[in-house]
């Protein structure tokens, strides 16, 4: 194999062909980020304040390596059955072109990259990072041995969020944790839809999600974890912005989500593999509009306070 070859083995084992995941941890991430800051602000009697410039690269970056990390010990536990799921059979380590020991080497390489970020923040988020170590490393193996593995995944990708919070005001606090749980409830949502889009494959290999766990009540019970995020999200936002100049009309923002939300329900409905599959992809639109939603925010009352 030259080169040029296993390089390109590497890049899809890490899936940095495949932004997809990047931004659906990156967008949360720097919400977590940009309401710290909030917090903090109004803590200290300010209306807002802005996160540094050295904090907001850190965790965008933190968020970039550790996706990339979880993708390959994600692929190190799926190695045996990925070449029997149509859509994963082309995966390196499935079709032999990087091998188990490769996949973890990447994994701690790309762990220890992470790490070193943590010289520029406080020693308290290197305590709180050690839980997204481990999450990051159990959560592939839980499709062996539970029907939640999505839970593990969303506690995986959302544990930057109260690291976000020791980073800025020094601990979390309540409205970190809601805005984490708001995180799960669409994390686990947008997983069920990308684990119906590989039910059949998952049922014939013994492999458990969520989408298998709810059968029949799969979109519904969807609908309920996104309603769950928009309340959180609502209650969150509210109690940021509502002191703001722009009081509670970022809340109102969030119409445009549901909206996003019932697009995708409609499509799940068929239960139609890639139906499933592109609802899934697009709520990288979600991530995308609550950060802008957030940031333009922050920005508006920072400037104009």
């Amino acid at each position: 194999m030259t080169f040029k070859d296993k390089l390109q083995a590497y890049i899809q084992l890490t899936r940095f062909d495949k932004p997809v995941g990047i931004e659906l941890l990156l967008w949360p991430t720097l919400w977590g980020v940009l309401l710290a800051a909030m917090g903090q602000a109004q803590q200290q009697g300010m209306t807002a304040a802005l996160p540094s410039i050295k904090v907001f690269a850190i965790f965008a970056l933190g968020a970039i390596f550790m996706r990339a990390a979880g993708c390959a010990i994600n692929d190190f536990a799926d190695r045996k059955v990925d070449g029997h799921v149509t859509r994963t059979k082309g995966r390196p380590l499935a079709d032999g072109r990087l091998s188990g020991k490769e996949a973890v080497a990447a994994f701690l390489v790309l762990v220890l990259l992470s790490a070193s970020l943590l010289f520029f923040l406080p020693i308290a988020v290197f305590y709180w990072s050690l839980g997204a170590v481990v999450l990051a490393f159990i959560y592939p193996f839980m499709k062996r041995y539970t029907h939640l593995p999505q839970i593990f995944l969303a506690a995986a990708f959302g544990w930057a969020i109260p690291m976000s919070y020791v980073a800025v005001q020094g601990a979390p606090d309540i409205w970190c944790w809601l805005l984490f749980l708001a995180y799960m409830c669409w994390t686990v949502a947008y997983d069920t839809q990308y684990a119906m889009a590989d039910r059949e494959d998952d049922l014939k290999i013994g492999v458990k999600s969520t989408a298998i766990l709810f059968g029949r009540y799969d979109v519904i019970i969807i609908s309920i974890l996104q309603m769950l995020f928009l309340l959180m999200m609502g209650v969150v936002m509210w109690h940021y912005f509502a002191p703001t100049t722009l009081g509670v009309t970022p809340v109102f923002g969030l119409a445009l989500v549901a909206m996003m939300f019932a697009k995708q329900n409609s499509a799940c409905a068929s239960r139609n593999p890639l139906a499933c599959f592109q609802a899934f992809l697009a709520n990288i639109w979600i991530g995308r509009y609550v950060f802008a939603l957030i940031a333009v925010t922050c920005v508006w009352t920072t400037l104009n306070g």
